[in-house]
C-alpha cells in the first residue's frame, strides 16, 4: 500500500484500533522513538562539549566529564542542534509544550502540578489516528502532583500508558513477580528488600521499553520513554555511584564572588516550586549526577543494540532531549528555573539515517513548541492540529552539513515574570522589575556582560525585542498583559 492511499484511508473519521492495526503493518512509514530525561545539562554529553571551547565544555574543571558514546552515537550518525531550548525550564509546561507543539499557556499546564488539556491534539494522538502502535514509558508529570502513580486515566494518545508514571524520583521500585509493589524507594527501604525485588527506575523503564519495542517492531511505532534521571536527588546506582570518584571537581567559575554580586534581579530570585536555590559547591553531587548521566547513556546503548539487532536502525526516528537543564552550580545555582543557558538549553540530538545527513550541525534557535509539527513533518504525516510551533523539517532534511539561521524565538518563566529572545548569537532578557539584559553568546558564553545599553548593539536588541513582543502579542502570553516587561 503507498503511502497516498495509507494517508487517504487512516484519516477517516471513526476508525477502528483493528483498522488501524491492519494499515499499521502493511506501512513503510517511519518509526519515531522519543528518549527523554530530566534537569539534565548538555554540558555532560560529549557531542556538545564537541561544539565549545574548553573552558565552556569543562566548566568543572579540565577534563572531568562524562563520556557518553551512545548518545554521542545518535548525533554523529543524524544532527545536533546547539541552540535548543525548552518552552520554559520547569518540568510540566516543558513537556505539555514538547507533547503538544504549544506554548506553555495554551496547553492547561503552564506550571508544575497542572493537568495537561484533554481537548488538544498531541504528536501520540496525531499518529495514533495515523495507524500507529503509541507507548510511553517512564515520568508523565502532566497529571498533577502525584508520585509512583500509574493507571492514568488520559494517556494523551499514547494506547499503551501502562507504565507512565505520574512523578516522582527516588530511584528504586520494589517489584516481584513483574509487578511495581511500591515505588520512589531510597537506600534504607531498599536495603531492606531482597535485592532479586529492587529495581532502579532507570532500569525497570528502560526495560519495559525494550519489551514494548520487541512487541511493536513489526508495525511502526511511536514510543516515548522518559527517564526520570539524572534529576535530583542525585543519586546513581552501583556500580555508577563510584565511577567518578576519582575527579577532583571545580567549582564554575561563575560561581565567584566578584560574579555572583552583580546577578540581574531574575537570576537572583529562589523559587519553591522551581527549586531553584543558592547553594555551596557540592563536589559529591556532582559526581553522582555525572554517575547518573553514564547509566542513561549505558541504557541508551541498551535500546540502539536493539534497534540494530532487529533491522529497525535505518527506519526509525531517534530523537534524545530533556525537558530542561541544570545549573549545577553555575552562577551559584541549582537545578532550573532561570532563562541561564545551563537552565534553559536543552540536549536535542536526532538519528534518521535514511533522511539526515550524518554529522549535521544546525546552528539555530529552537523551542520544544517547535517539536511536534517537526517530527510530524519529518514523517510526512499531515495534520490540521494548530500549533504554535514551526515545521523546520527542512533543517534537518536539507543536503547542508551546517544549518546557520537566525531565526528569533522566546521561551519564559511559567506565570509570565520574564521573557526571553534567543537566536543563534544573541539572548534578551525582559524583566517585569529588572532593567533588560542583552547577551551576547559568542563573546559572553558565561552570560555575565549586559550589551542592551551598548550602542553597538542597538539594532541586535531592537531586533530581538520588536520580535519578542510581536510573539508575545500572538501567542498571548500571559506576561505581556499581566507583569508587562521592563523596557527601557
Amino acid at each position: 500500500m503507498n503511502r497516498r492511499n495509507f494517508n487517504l484511508l487512516t484519516s477517516a473519521a471513526g476508525i477502528s484500533a483493528i483498522a488501524r492495526n491492519t494499515l499499521a503493518g502493511k506501512s513503510r512509514q517511519p518509526n519515531l522513538l522519543v528518549i527523554h530525561t530530566d534537569e539534565h545539562s548538555f554540558r555532560t554529553l560529549g557531542c556538545y562539549r564537541e561544539l565549545m571551547s574548553e573552558d565552556q565544555a569543562f566548566v568543572w574543571g579540565k577534563g572531568n566529564c562524562v563520556e557518553t558514546p551512545h548518545i554521542d552515537r545518535i548525533a554523529d550518525e543524524g544532527a545536533i542542534c546547539d541552540r535548543y531550548y525548552c518552552s520554559s525550564p520547569v518540568c510540566t509546561p516543558s513537556r505539555a509544550s514538547l507533547i503538544t507543539g504549544l506554548h506553555p499557556q495554551a496547553t492547561g499546564a503552564p506550571k508544575n502540578g497542572l493537568h495537561l488539556r484533554q481537548d488538544i491534539p498531541t504528536f501520540a494522538t496525531i499518529l495514533r489516528d495515523q495507524g500507529y502502535a503509541t507507548s510511553y514509558v517512564g515520568k508523565w508529570h502532566l497529571e498533577g502532583n502525584g508520585k509512583y502513580l500509574f493507571d492514568l486515566k488520559y494517556n494523551a494518545g499514547f494506547d499503551d500508558n501502562r507504565f507512565m508514571m505520574d512523578g516522582g524520583h527516588a530511584p528504586f521500585f520494589h517489584v516481584r513477580d513483574g509487578k511495581i509493589v511500591k515505588g520512589g524507594l531510597g537506600d534504607k527501604s531498599v536495603s531492606k528488600l531482597p535485592q532479586e525485588e529492587v529495581v532502579h527506575m532507570t532500569d525497570f523503564f528502560t526495560d519495559r521499553t525494550l519489551e514494548i519495542l520487541e512487541r511493536d517492531k513489526g508495525k511502526p511505532f511511536c514510543h516515548m520513554l522518559s527517564i526520570p534521571d539524572p534529576h535530583t536527588p542525585d543519586y546513581a546506582r552501583p556500580p555508577y555511584h563510584t565511577l567518578f570518584d576519582h575527579m577532583d571537581l571545580q567549582p564554575p567559575k561563575t560561581m565567584a564572588p566578584e560574579y555572583t554580586a552583580v546577578k540581574p534581579a531574575w537570576a537572583s530570585k529562589s523559587s519553591k516550586d522551581d527549586h531553584n536555590e543558592a547553594a555551596d559547591f557540592d563536589a559529591a553531587a556532582l559526581r553522582q549526577y555525572f554517575g547518573m548521566v553514564k547509566h542513561i547513556d549505558d541504557s541508551v546503548g541498551r535500546i540502539l543494540k536493539f534497534l540494530d539487532d532487529n533491522g529497525l536502525a535505518e527506519n526509525t526516528i531517534v530523537v534524545f532531549t530533556a525537558d530542561h537543564g541544570d545549573m549545577f552550580f553555575e552562577h551559584n545555582r541549582r537545578n532550573k528555573g532561570v532563562p541561564y543557558e545551563a537552565s534553559a538549553k536543552i540536549p536535542f540530538v536526532i538519528r534518521w539515517p535514511k533522511k539526515i545527513k550524518a554529522g549535521k550541525i544546525i546552528r539555530k534557535a529552537y523551542t520544544n513548541v517547535d517539536f511536534a509539527p517537526t517530527t510530524l513533518a519529518l514523517m510526512n504525516v499531515k495534520t490540521d492540529a494548530p500549533f504554535h510551533g514551526l515545521d523546520t523539517a527542512a533543517d534537518f532534511l536539507g543536503p547542508q552539513q551546517e544549518v546557520v539561521d537566525d531565526r528569533i524565538t522566546y521561551f519564559a518563566k511559567n506565570g509570565g515574570w520574564w521573557v526571553a529572545a534567543v537566536d543563534n548569537r544573541y539572548k534578551l532578557v525582559l524583566d517585569k522589575t529588572e532593567k533588560p539584559w542583552l547577551i551576547d553568546l559568542e563573546k559572553d558564553p558565561d552570560e555575565l556582560v549586559n550589551f542592551y545599553t551598548d550602542p553597538a548593539y542597538a539594532d541586535t536588541a531592537k531586533r530581538l525585542q520588536d520580535e519578542l513582543f510581536k510573539q508575545m502579542k500572538k501567542f498571548e502570553e500571559p506576561g505581556l498583559e499581566n507583569n508587562r516587561p521592563y523596557v527601557l
